[in-house]
């Protein structure tokens, strides 16, 4: 998938306006994961990536840099939310999606290994995808 696909993508499953609103949202979920996850998953996920994306999984503050950090689902969303400039409601369906078409967009059982790097809670994220509704969503 190269980039205008997968922005595109995010683009129509989210129901965005623009190009920039989908890069903005993709950037924010991208970023905030690569701080929840190591950074070898997060340099794994960024190489099968178009370069322009995967450079949101690499571009890590110094600090959480490849530390896996810990943060709830919750933080998580929070996280995403501020970055994306978005309500929380909003930033969650942008994860959601963004995280569906990533696991479209990799290959190998990639995302199944950084599944297993998060949290349980984690898996609502995943699993309601950009059609589905997560417990919590309110």
């Amino acid at each position: 998938m190269d980039h205008d696909e997968f922005i595109g993508q995010v683009q129509n499953r989210a129901r965005l306006a623009s190009r920039g609103e989908a890069e903005r949202a993709t950037r924010a979920t991208l970023e905030t994961l690569a701080e929840r996850i190591a950074d070898g998953a997060a340099h794994n996920l960024a190489a099968q990536l178009p370069s322009e994306i995967g450079e949101h999984l690499r571009r890590q503050a110094p600090a959480a840099a490849g530390t896996g950090e810990r943060f709830s689902v919750d933080d998580f969303f929070e996280l995403v939310a501020e970055r994306d400039g978005v309500e929380r409601p909003q930033a969650v369906f942008h994860a959601r999606v963004v995280l569906e078409v990533l696991e479209e967009a990799t290959s190998g059982g990639l995302m199944a290994k950084v599944r297993e790097q998060l949290p349980a809670e984690f898996d609502r994220v995943f699993d309601a995808g950009s059609a589905g509704r997560m417990r919590g969503d309110d």
